[in-house]
């Protein structure tokens, strides 16, 4: 489950990101408010942790414009602005959530899973296709109720694929859910861990198919 972080400490947010990869989340780290807007552009992102006080406006204009699109992103404020009017314009600004640093990094991680696991949010849901269940808040893959052990970027493949299953996804969405802000990506990459995840449902006697659909992107269907 992919996070953004966007904190404009530095040592902050990289403490915030090995804290919450160590709790079972990937996370992507941005400093301001534009590059948070051009990581909401490129990736789709479970929740987002939003400090307010930053170099190039306020954070509450990114929550602003989410809400304004009805974007439903779940999103936990972090900020220093600690009075009670800041946190009711922090609240009906639209976050799920409202944080005064200093905090514990273990409430942090109890309120995000609060909020994930509200009603339409994806904390404690779970995925299925054919004889496959795929667990949302563990990432443990069982088939016929067999738990097996994925990779996590095999694991996010197959997580946009079963959301989406029945439907085409693009090779670029594919793409940005496996490596979110993560640079150069190899050209075949997408194609690696697609023929990877065939392998292990193979292997594993899965019943789902997952069809490449030429210069678009890939398709996951029950097996006929």
């Amino acid at each position: 489950m992919r996070l953004l972080i966007v904190e404009d400490n530095i040592e902050l947010s990289r403490l915030l990101a090995n804290g919450l990869m160590a709790a079972g989340y990937e996370a992507d780290l941005v400093h301001s408010v534009a590059e948070a807007r051009d990581a909401l552009r490129s990736v789709t992102y479970a929740a987002m942790i939003l400090d307010l006080g930053l170099p190039d406006g306020d954070g509450l204009s990114v929550l602003s414009e989410l809400r304004r699109k009805t974007d439903p992103l779940p999103v936990l404020v972090l900020t220093a602005r600690d009075g009670l009017q800041d946190r009711v314009n922090g609240l009906r600004s639209g976050a799920d959530d409202y944080l005064a640093k200093p905090f514990a990094l273990e409430e942090l991680v109890a309120r995000l899973e609060a909020i994930l696991r509200r009603p339409g949010q994806l904390l404690g849901s779970s995925l299925s296709l054919a004889n496959l269940v795929y667990d949302t808040e563990s990432r443990q893959v069982f088939i016929d109720s067999t738990p097996h052990v994925f990779s996590a970027r095999e694991t996010s493949v197959l997580e946009i694929l079963l959301r989406r299953q029945g439907r085409v996804v693009p090779k670029k969405n594919v793409e940005d859910h496996i490596f979110g802000l993560a640079g150069e990506v190899a050209s075949n990459a997408v194609e690696v861990y697609v023929s990877r995840l065939r392998k292990l449902l193979a292997e594993h006697n899965a019943r789902i198919t997952i069809h490449t659909i030429r210069g678009v992107g890939y398709l996951m269907a029950e097996e006929k």
